[in-house]
């Protein structure tokens, strides 16, 4: 039989999964669903590992035995992930765009249920779901595991998401809801972006399991983290409307705590971040000086976002700047007391994990800080 078009387009990015990338490919194929024409695009970032060279004989062979067809776009530079699905979706032909990973922590299985969401439920965006009932995550570490959260919190909070898993990097959607839109490719994750820029669409969330990969090496560093604090602060900036002016001191107190918490969440990242990595085998710090760093940067981090977004002061002049700044730091350095009191207190009479003990003694301090801030940093009253 031939097609004119495949109905379903599969991208798949890929650098340096010459250990995966056959078997993924047989696994995608052997679960596309009967009576559906799919075409899968390989976007790799020039590979060291041969990854192209493998797609391309696999190709050879593929053609040979089989309808759906396989394509590979060869990138001769590591330009990035949401530039790569950027490309594929560029040449896709199919109607309905699959997005997933090459590594297996996206399993194939889940492809039939996807499908078949748009037409049960006639939505436009289908993703898969960690967080919602019967979604898993299995091999992550606490602190991986940590790490998302706290990036899902801040794209809920902070970008007004109402998504269970934003962060999802296994997603379909109608090629139709991205027309005319413009995408920064900046961060990992361009779920983010369709969810921020598309208005309207009916999305339908499907649970599934997250496989940590068993081959090759995790793509997640410092740059992906850093990359995806701009993104989320670039598509804050580009969406933010106009809103109806609300008269309710709850609410509008509850916003504010929302946004301090959701910057606090992403000083709580650069907290946890760099306490670990100085207590880690290669640099062996004390866990108490460790953290006193930890603390300091997030202070820093925080006060900028807080100033800029939660408290909207547009004042930098360099004396009210560097008040509110000592300030700022003062009450977080009461809170970190509290924060370095507990953990010692935990980890030394009660032999809890350090992990653990950070986690508890940076929620403790977050609710004091609000208030202080707001009261005395920022000049507001604490009602409203």
């Amino acid at each position: 039989m031939t097609h004119k078009n495949p109905q379903i387009s599969i991208i798949l990015p890929t650098y340096n999964e010459s250990q995966n990338i056959v078997n993924i490919l047989k696994s995608i194929h052997a679960n596309i669903p009967k009576g559906i024409y799919a075409e899968t695009i390989i976007v790799d970032d020039n590979s060291p590992d041969g990854t192209g060279k493998i797609v391309e004989e696999y190709i050879s062979n593929f053609k040979k035995i089989a309808e759906n067809t396989i394509a590979i776009i060869h990138r001769t530079a590591k330009n990035g992930l949401s530039s790569a699905i950027l490309n594929g979706i560029q040449n896709a032909k199919g109607e309905t765009i699959v997005v997933m990973d090459s590594d297996f922590s996206h399993p194939p299985q889940v492809l039939p249920k996807m499908i078949e969401a748009f037409k049960q439920y006639q939505c436009d965006l289908v993703v898969a779901s960690r967080y919602i009932t019967g979604g898993k995550i299995h091999g992550w570490t606490t602190k991986r595991k940590l790490m998302s959260k706290a990036a899902t919190i801040i794209a809920k909070q902070g970008l007004g998401v109402k998504t269970k898993d934003p962060m999802s990097g296994f997603f379909a959607f109608k090629k139709n809801i991205i027309k005319g839109l413009n995408f920064d490719a900046l961060g990992y994750k361009i779920l983010l972006e369709i969810l921020v820029k598309t208005k309207g669409i009916n999305i339908k969330e499907i649970p599934y399991t997250f496989e940590n990969r068993q081959l090759g090496s995790s793509k997640l560093d410092s740059s992906t983290i850093i990359d995806y604090f701009k993104s989320v602060w670039k598509l804050y900036k580009n969406g933010k409307t106009k809103t109806i002016n609300e008269k309710r001191n709850s609410v509008h107190f509850l916003s504010k705590a929302a946004r301090f918490f959701t910057v606090g969440a992403s000083g709580f990242v650069v907290n946890y971040i760099i306490s670990m990595i100085l207590t880690s085998n290669l640099i062996e710090m004390w866990y108490l000086h460790a953290n006193i760093f930890g603390i300091v940067a997030s202070i820093s981090t925080n006060f900028t976002l807080n100033k800029i977004w939660t408290f909207e002061d547009k004042d930098f002049s360099r004396k009210k700047t560097l008040t509110q700044y000592g300030k700022f730091g003062l009450f977080s350095s009461l809170g970190a007391l509290v924060q370095l009191g507990m953990v010692f207190w935990l980890v030394d009479s009660y032999d809890i994990a350090y992990p653990l003990a950070l986690i508890s003694a940076i929620g403790v301090a977050a609710f004091s800080n609000f208030i202080l801030n707001k009261k005395l940093t920022f000049k507001e009253k604490l009602w409203n």
